[in-house]
């Protein structure tokens, strides 16, 4: 055998000898290894690594990057641990510091970012989990220390969580509030963010004072699920809404979500053709959740299906499919459930045969000006039953036209199903 191939043979048998890097355990925190979550060195983190920030009784005032790649079987995993009564971590963008070993970009826009640098070199991020933190104060005027040790300001539309681009990430049991958005998912051109999951995180007071462009959640992705979480209402005098998307294969599911201009808006790629040419963009699902209108609170639409770009050949133009959901408005006007924005869009759900005469469409069609009414009074109303006995009150009639009519487009909601 040739010496090159014998050399070759037994590198290989070693390299194969030789046992795998164990994952790391970094631990921060009062009386830890890491006094400051600065100190992890976030540029080298590998897959099954997992950094632990221990809760204490001052906040963190620190913001870094994750740009690394984990796998299925072993994610890179950001956990808080709780402190004795249940107390999640702070990590409070407020006058937070930069590690100084890192270098990135669109340091303005989140306290902690998953996406792009040049310290670690720029990849794709996947296989992330980040879970049980608390994370704040993301928005004008607050500052920080940047990476140079310079002093910035955040952006109007930073959050408390910046995905820049991601693939396989997770956000579990955060509170994300005091932000301009809330949580913000990006994809831009191909680098699209992939198969997200936001869940049993509670959002709230986050969006700018008389600005409609900032949200709780403000997401795009190709495969996106929300499930489990608690929205509440944007903070006072923002007219954002709830939970803005413009992804596809989006799944709401299992949310309570309260006020905002919107409860759900669901509209246009707008920067990726990649998101608006898959499949799923034509198809999303809505089941299982509370939406809560409060009294007066921003626009009366529950539901906005479709686009807002102005460039109607990207809207969605599929099916909004909205199953056993409990809607409860306390205005004392009329709400309407759903708006969609083109004749090309359709909702089909649990009251289907209702749904002809249950939106109010951009389009003008036959909907136009019979748009789904809660009926008003001042207190609080559920979805009207579709099928019921001659004389109830919740029924629909089909007309000679046929459209379905309703009849008294509300019922009084039981005192335990209200909040």
């Amino acid at each position: 055998m040739p010496r090159a191939a014998v050399l070759a043979a037994g590198l290989a048998t070693l390299a194969f000898a030789l046992p795998h890097a164990a994952a790391a355990t970094f631990e921060v925190g009062p009386g830890r290894p890491y006094a400051s979550i600065g100190s992890v060195p976030w540029e080298s983190l590998s897959a099954g690594d997992q950094v632990l920030i221990h809760w204490r009784e001052t906040s963190y005032k620190e913001k870094w990057v994750i740009a690394r790649q984990g796998t299925a079987a072993a994610p890179i995993v950001v956990r808080g641990v709780p402190g004795p009564a249940g107390q999640l971590p702070v990590i409070d963008g407020n006058g937070a510091t930069t590690r100084l070993a890192l270098d990135y970009w669109n340091e303005e826009r989140g306290v902690i970012k998953v996406g792009g640098a040049s310290i670690p070199p720029d990849t794709m991020p996947r296989y992330i989990v980040i879970e049980s933190l608390d994370v704040r104060g993301a928005r004008p005027p607050y500052g920080f220390t940047n990476d140079a040790g310079a002093a910035s300001t955040y952006a109007a539309n930073a959050a408390p969580i910046y995905v820049e681009k991601a693939e396989h990430l997770v956000i579990r049991h955060c509170e994300l509030h005091d932000g301009g958005n809330g949580l913000f998912v990006a994809s831009s051109g191909p680098a699209v963010s992939r198969d997200i999951l936001v869940e049993g995180n509670f959002i709230h007071d986050n969006g700018n004072a008389a600005s409609a462009y900032e949200h709780n959640s403000y997401t795009a992705a190709i495969g996106i699920v929300f499930q489990y979480n608690r929205y509440g209402p944007p903070t006072a005098g923002a007219s954002g809404n709830g939970l803005k998307d413009r992804s596809a294969g989006l799944v709401v599911r299992y949310n309570w979500i309260e006020g905002g201009n919107r409860q759900l808006d669901l509209v246009d790629a707008e920067d990726s053709s990649v998101i608006e040419s898959d499949p799923a963009y034509r198809a999303t699902h809505v089941y299982g959740n509370v939406l809560i209108e409060p009294a007066g609170a921003g626009n009366r639409q529950i539901v906005h299906y479709g686009g807002d770009s102005g460039n109607t050949d990207g809207y969605r133009k599929g099916t909004l499919y909205f199953h056993n959901n409990t809607v409860v408005s306390r205005r004392t006007d009329r709400t309407t459930l759903f708006r969609l924005s083109t004749n090309d869009e359709r909702a089909a759900g649990s009251f289907a045969s209702s749904l002809a005469s249950c939106v109010e469409n951009d389009g003008q069609g036959a909907a136009a000006d019979d748009p789904f009414i809660l009926a008003p009074g001042g207190g609080s109303y559920l979805l009207a039953r579709p099928n019921g006995p001659p004389g109830d009150p919740g029924r629909y009639d089909d007309d000679a036209d046929g459209l379905a009519a309703p009849r008294d487009a509300g019922i009084a909601a039981s005192p335990a199903a209200c909040p």
